[in-house]
């Protein structure tokens, strides 16, 4: 399963248009879709080492673009838009327990969320809701997630040829990890 999709990502990683492919997939993430963009990320750093940090730029612009538009969700369309993708995971009755945490603990909640596999989505949305302070949920979400794509530029780039031999050898192994993060940063949110 985890082959057929390395394989198909590393595929697409030379696609004349992957660039675009990735700035989407990291923009939709931030706002609205479930899948974090280090599954592409990751093989078009590794197939094209050389532009690792322009990828890692990419992938960071698109992302704090996309925790924008839903920083913009949570602010403007929280009633509708913001209240469905809340509705969709399941966390209506957590609102006022993150509001509370975000009164005391806002900004470490934003940079960590950029930094982890906690659903970025979920916190970019919860910044507007919250109306928490705009242009410091920007700087926050630049450093976040910049810290996150660069480390992984910076490893891919140092290291590339090891570390591509340790996740192709393990490749079955690291994609159910990567779904345990997943759902465990999904998970997280939920306990909150």
């Amino acid at each position: 399963m985890f082959r057929a999709l390395y394989d198909w990502t590393l595929k697409l990683a030379a696609h004349r248009h992957s660039d675009r492919y990735l700035a989407a997939v990291s923009f939709a993430e931030s706002s609205f879709f479930p899948i974090p963009p280090d599954v592409m990320l990751i093989p078009m750093m590794l197939a094209q080492r050389q532009r690792a940090y322009w990828i890692a730029t990419i992938c960071t612009v698109a992302s704090v673009l996309g925790g924008i538009a839903g920083y913009a969700i949570g602010y403007f369309l929280f009633d509708t838009i913001g209240q469905w993708i809340i509705d969709l995971y399941h966390l209506g009755s957590k609102v006022e327990s993150v509001r509370a945490l975000y009164d005391e603990w806002g900004a470490v909640v934003t940079l960590t969320a950029g930094i982890t596999p906690l659903p970025f989505k979920l916190i970019t949305i919860a910044n507007g809701f919250f109306h928490y302070n705009f242009p410091l949920f920007v700087i926050l979400a630049v450093i976040g997630r910049g810290f996150r794509f660069y480390l992984l530029a910076f490893l891919v780039h140092r290291w590339g040829e090891p570390v591509q031999a340790f996740i192709e050898e393990r490749l079955t192994l690291l994609g159910w990890l990567a779904m345990v993060l997943l759902i465990g940063g999904f998970g997280v949110i939920t306990l909150i």
